[in-house]
């Protein structure tokens, strides 16, 4: 028997990827939409603070367990930013591209070696809206930013982010082999370790 679980998000691609990474599970993943949930303001000054309000908003709405994330980009030249605010970079409805044309801009005059940055996804399960002990797990891949976007594939910064061992961007790969390799990846397959489905 599968389990069902709202998964806390309004983005297609995180609900795509999600989906694709818990294909072989005894889970069925259905996004807020098909409760009405509402936005939530992410308020909390970190991504875990961000995922456990975003968690708890779907479960009152919903009435079931929750899996929410709040990930981002974290540029070491610019002391972490875009970080917790890395969908709304550019502004409160800003598009992938915009985000990316002022990450662009930020770090126009930052050497090659200089441009280090990791993709961070901190993801909760909450089986209740008033949990008191959510599920949280961390996933971190390392890479670096381009000077240009390069690839077709994914979302949000993957066309600027270098994976080095890879020598090529997140958007350049496959999904199957970003989803192995991608912080969203590797917090999902914990989280689905410590669940045991």
């Amino acid at each position: 028997m599968s389990i069902r679980i709202v998964l806390a998000t309004g983005n297609a691609g995180k609900v795509c990827e999600i989906g694709q990474l818990l294909a072989d599970r005894e889970i069925e993943i259905l996004p807020q939409s098909a409760f009405d949930v509402p936005e939530v303001e992410e308020t909390g000054l970190t991504f875990v603070e961000n995922a456990i309000l975003k968690a708890r908003n779907a479960s009152r709405y919903s009435g079931l367990p929750v899996i929410a994330d709040d990930s981002g980009l974290e540029v070491d030249a610019l002391n972490g930013e875009p970080g917790i605010h890395s969908a709304r970079f550019a502004g409160p409805n800003a598009s992938d591209a915009d985000n990316i044309a002022l990450l662009m801009e930020k770090l126009a005059d930052v050497p090659d070696e200089q441009r280090t940055a990791r993709f961070q996804c901190l993801m909760v399960y909450m089986r209740h809206e008033k949990d008191p002990t959510p599920l949280i797990c961390q996933g971190t891949w390392e890479g670096r930013i381009l000077r240009e976007p390069r690839g077709e594939n994914g979302f949000g910064y993957d066309p600027v982010f270098f994976v080095p061992d890879r020598n090529c961007t997140a958007a350049q790969l496959p999904a199957e082999v970003k989803n192995a390799l991608s912080h969203r990846g590797q917090a999902l397959r914990c989280l689905v370790e410590r669940l045991g489905v």
